[in-house]
């Protein structure tokens, strides 16, 4: 994306899931933006439609005037939770 003059750069950092799934391929999820999907045939194609999907959800964000999250308002844990079998 080229910015014009006017326009100012800036970066965020989304933390990103990449799940193997049974079919093939990997589904992408990233947690700090719900509802936001995608799939790659492998890693790397995973990787290259979470970026592409990340940024249109921010551009849809800034055409409707809204907050982009920040990971500092992510609270991230891992639960282990054991069952009797």
């Amino acid at each position: 994306m080229k910015l014009k003059k006017h326009e100012i750069s800036e970066e965020h950092s989304f933390t990103v899931l990449y799940e193997p799934i049974q079919s093939g391929g990997y589904q992408v999820i990233v947690p700090l933006l719900p509802g936001l999907v995608s799939y790659g045939r492998n890693i790397e194609e995973a990787k290259l439609m979470a970026r592409d999907a990340i940024r249109c959800h921010i551009e849809g964000l800034q055409k409707q005037h809204e907050k982009i999250p920040t990971e500092r308002s992510l609270l991230q844990e891992r639960l282990t939770i054991s069952f009797a079998s």
